[in-house]
């Protein structure tokens, strides 16, 4: 029987880049707020072994997609005989620093730890995801965060419930030039943060490197600010391209969202402090 799961998006409230480190990572600090907005994976299990792609992103060769290699680093861990259909129905922009690709990767390795009964501990899969990539084990976690080290050390927070409107331009980043860029705001590390009230700075490290290589992501932003009843600034997400806007209700960001102009993609979402596999992850800590 098939079996569906969500993957959701994710924010950066802010990001601050604090020390490159001698395996090419960088030490940062980030609150990951997760939303609403969410990728569809269908997992249907196999006993041949077997781990395949039967929908998805075509753009993306399948030997190169996250679900597969999640699915395939579970299966060799784990030394299961399983294998797995899988089908991936994306709505989270590719690219846009919504952490979609390791969402997709962290709920794949969630539910075939379930679905094959390979029974992992979330410290585990999160180990395991780190080898996927660095948002990865936050989506394990489940909740949104306080991160620093990679991004893999992981405190819980609770943030309010407000309102996004998340712009993205139809232009990649690349993460690799960003964070290899000779501009790179370097920032001192801030301290640990027991309340999103009462956080300093909401500056994204990333965000002059980022317009350097696409202004258009600074176009995106102006127009941001111009929206009625904002919560603050428009802000970008990781290393970009999609920027947002914060608002307290629903109301106010679909207003907001009928004067983006019709040449980007943009979408209404509201912020959660659980991800839709947080209570398999509270079972299983």
């Amino acid at each position: 029987m098939p079996s569906t799961w969500l993957a959701p998006a994710k924010i950066n409230l802010f990001l601050h880049i604090n020390k490159r480190r001698k395996d090419n990572y960088h030490n940062l600090q980030t609150i990951f707020q997760l939303l609403d907005y969410c990728d569809k994976l269908t997992c249907t299990i196999t006993n041949n072994g077997v781990i395949k792609r039967t929908s998805g992103n075509k753009s993306v060769k399948q030997d190169q997609d996250l679900i597969i290699k999640a699915a395939k680093a579970l299966q060799q861990y784990t030394g299961t005989t399983l294998g797995a259909n899988l089908s991936i129905v994306k709505n989270i922009p590719i690219g846009g620093g919504l952490g979609g690709g390791s969402s997709d990767a962290a709920t794949t390795l969630v539910a075939l730890n379930q679905l094959w009964d390979t029974k992992l501990t979330q410290a585990q899969l999160m180990k395991l995801g780190l080898n996927l990539g660095a948002d990865v084990p936050v989506f394990i976690f489940a909740q949104s965060a306080w991160a620093e080290g990679i991004g893999n050390i992981l405190s819980p927070v609770n943030t309010p419930n407000h309102y996004f409107l998340v712009v993205f331009i139809n232009k990649h980043i690349s993460t690799k030039e960003i964070f290899s860029h000779y501009a790179l705001t370097i920032s001192e590390p801030q301290g640990r943060i027991a309340n999103f009230s009462e956080l300093i700075n909401a500056h994204n490290d990333c965000l002059q490197v980022a317009i350097a290589l696409e202004a258009e992501i600074g176009v995106a932003l102006e127009h941001l600010n111009t929206c009625y009843n904002r919560v603050g600034q428009a802000r970008m997400s990781g290393t970009g391209s999609c920027v947002f806007n914060e608002f307290l209700t629903e109301e106010d960001a679909l207003a907001a969202a009928k004067k983006v102009p019709k040449k980007w993609m943009s979408f209404v979402t509201r912020a959660i402090n659980n991800s839709p596999i947080y209570n398999w992850a509270v079972a299983k800590r």
